[in-house]
């Protein structure tokens, strides 16, 4: 399981100069229904919003990380104030930074790391503009998502950063789900060197699958960030030279902030085929929608990430799973798909996905795990669908 930081109650969009900032930070799971049970330093940094406008290119060196306070369920409630900016004038625009320690560049989340959520996952708010001028309703409203900054590497030195913005609302389909990180992590770890003789065969079949130039993949729902970390990954590796697909779906709801997403990072993309398109798609429709052949046909790689956090939608699911696998390559001589699925259990009923999975031909099996900082991992399993699909 992953701690997250976050802000049970967030900054305003702006403020005035040299007054402090009210917030309560928070350290809890992906969905805040469970507290972090340990003490934990929270430590803040104000980081400065280019004037010219758009995307950041991290790494960024920040002013050093001071101690803000020490977080503890038994006052997870407690407002605190954040000294402001030093030497904000009227008109410059701040990101405030909670983490949890100070080294380094402790505001990034290091997803090439098998480590990936030792310790609670940093968080950065939206911006914050100081001015003296009287605040709009708008302006002095709290705000409604944060950001979270991820490296990548592809094991021979390069490196590259993506931003996910998520809502802090509890709508399920604007979130990042532990699953989504883990199998992000783990699946940036394939690019990191070769397999040795030991690996499982089918961790080799994806690895080949994945790193080559030419690869097909599907990701049902999400906020996007396992597909956009394997477009990443993929474009550092080949550059645009790259070829194939990625797709990443959801219900239309999902649909804004997925895009959203997508346009934040694009400068990771350095051919078009890496840069994961959106589309949506509803479990309940009999149907593919006609994008879905539009964009791309005949999947080498479905991935799913926290799919089963709705036991009720399993028959759709293993549907829609089912016609994915059919909507094939008419090349006789093409794999069947692989079939990733990236899980943490939240309930016991959950696991009935695999039986009914396995009546469609996905035997899915256990390759890895990623653990966090406590609580149920992460857990990677996969499968190559058979002609009983």
């Amino acid at each position: 399981m992953f701690y997250y930081i976050s802000f049970l109650r967030p900054p305003p969009y702006q403020a005035a100069p040299g007054v402090p900032i009210s917030i309560t930070p928070q350290v809890a799971n992906d969905l805040r229904t469970q507290l972090f049970t340990d003490a934990q330093d929270i430590y803040y940094s104000w980081l400065p919003v280019n004037s010219a406008g758009g995307a950041p290119q991290h790494p960024i060196a920040i002013p050093r990380p001071l101690k803000l306070t020490t977080w503890r369920d038994a006052n997870a409630y407690r407002e605190v104030s954040v000294p402001p900016p030093q030497g904000a004038k009227g008109g410059q625009t701040y990101r405030l930074i909670l983490t949890g320690h100070g080294q380094g560049y402790p505001y990034i989340v290091n997803l090439a790391s098998p480590a990936v959520g030792d310790r609670p996952f940093p968080v950065l708010s939206m911006p914050i503009t100081f001015s003296s001028r009287k605040l709009f309703a708008v302006a002095a409203s709290k705000q409604e998502a944060v950001e979270r900054v991820y490296r990548l590497g592809n094991g021979s030195g390069q490196q590259a950063f993506m931003t996910i913005m998520e809502q802090t609302s509890f709508d399920l389909d604007k979130k990042v789900w532990d699953s989504g990180i883990g199998l992000s992590s783990w699946l940036v770890g394939l690019f990191q060197g070769s397999a040795d003789a030991d690996e499982n065969p089918l961790v080799q079949e994806l690895r080949e699958c994945l790193t080559a130039q030419d690869c097909k993949a599907i990701e049902l729902a999400g906020t996007g960030i396992v597909s956009l970390a394997l477009g990443a990954t993929r474009s550092l590796r080949h550059g645009a030279e790259l070829r194939g697909c990625i797709m990443t779906t959801d219900l239309a709801s999902a649909m804004p902030l997925l895009e959203k997403n997508i346009s934040e990072n694009r400068s990771l993309f350095r051919a078009a085929s890496a840069s994961p398109k959106s589309v949506v798609l509803d479990w309940d429709e009999e149907f593919l929608p006609p994008e879905v052949s539009e964009i791309c046909t005949g999947f080498d790689v479905i991935i799913l990430a926290d799919v089963t956090y709705n036991t009720a939608s399993f028959p759709s699911l293993i549907r829609t799973l089912q016609t994915l696998i059919r909507n094939g390559d008419p090349d006789e001589n093409k794999k069947s798909p692989l079939v990733v699925l990236g899980y943490k259990e939240r309930d016991a009923s959950e696991r009935s996905l695999w039986d009914m999975a396995t009546d469609i031909g996905v035997a899915l099996e256990k390759v890895d795990e990623r653990q966090g900082a406590g609580g149920n991992p992460v857990e990677i399993w996969l499968a190559r669908a058979t002609e009983s699909s």
